[in-house]
C-alpha cells in the first residue's frame, strides 16, 4: 500500500466501491474493505468516519459529475434530438467514469434512502429526471417527438436502457461509448424499422 495519505485514500475508496457494487452496501463489511486493501480494520478510520462516509464519497462525485454534465447539456442551444443524444452520451460517459457508483446507485439507492445523511441522493435523482421530462416534453411541444407517448414512461425506458448498460457494455476501440450513444439515440427515436 503506497505511503501517500491521498493515494492510499483513492485505493480505498476505488476497493470499498468495487465490492459494494458486487455485494451491496449492507453486505459490505469494513473488514471485508480492509482485507482487500490490506491494512487494519481500524486504519480505515484514519481515512473515513464510517463505512457510509466511503460510500458517501463515492456518491456524492457521481452524481456532482452527473448533474454538472447534464447542466452543461441544457446549456447548449441544441434541438431537441441532439439534446437527447447529449443526454446519452454524457450518461454513459458518466457510467465510464463512475462504473461502481453507477452500480452503487443502481443496486441501493433505495437502501441508501433510509438514512439521512444520504437524502441529497433524492434531489439529485429528481434533478436528473427531470433534466431528462424537460428534454422530451419540448421536443414533444415542438412537435420534434411523437405527442402520443407518456413523457414519463419514455423517460424510464431511457433511463433503464442507458444506466443499466453498466452491467454488460464494455467500450472498445471497434465499439465506444460515442458509437453506442449514437445506436441509442437511434433507436430511441427512430425506432428499429427501416424507413419505408
Amino acid at each position: 500500500m503506497a505511503r501517500d495519505p491521498g493515494v492510499r485514500r483513492e485505493a480505498i475508496l476505488g476497493s470499498a466501491a468495487a465490492l459494494f457494487a458486487n455485494k451491496g452496501v449492507a453486505a459490505t463489511t469494513v473488514r471485508q474493505i480492509a482485507d482487500e486493501v490490506g491494512i487494519l480494520s481500524g486504519s480505515l478510520y484514519h481515512h473515513f468516519d464510517s463505512k457510509e462516509g466511503m460510500v458517501d464519497e463515492i456518491m456524492s462525485a457521481y452524481l456532482e459529475d452527473l448533474q454538472t454534465r447534464f447542466r452543461h447539456v441544457l446549456a447548449r442551444a441544441t434541438d431537441p434530438r441532439q439534446r437527447v443524444h447529449n443526454l446519452v452520451v454524457a450518461s454513459l460517459e458518466v457510467v465510464e467514469a463512475h462504473p461502481h457508483a453507477a452500480e452503487i446507485y443502481q443496486n441501493d439507492v433505495n437502501y441508501l434512502l433510509q438514512f439521512e445523511r444520504f437524502a441529497y441522493l433524492k434531489n439529485a435523482g429528481e434533478e436528473v429526471r427531470n433534466t431528462w421530462l424537460q428534454v422530451i416534453e419540448e421536443g414533444i411541444a415542438q412537435g420534434a417527438f411523437r405527442g402520443d407517448l407518456d413523457a414519463k414512461i419514455l423517460h424510464r425506458l431511457m433511463r433503464d436502457a442507458v444506466w443499466l448498460s453498466v452491467r454488460w457494455f464494455t467500450p472498445s476501440a471497434d465499439y465506444t461509448i460515442t458509437h453506442l450513444a449514437d445506436d441509442c439515440t437511434s433507436l430511441f427515436l427512430d425506432g428499429l424499422t427501416t424507413a419505408r
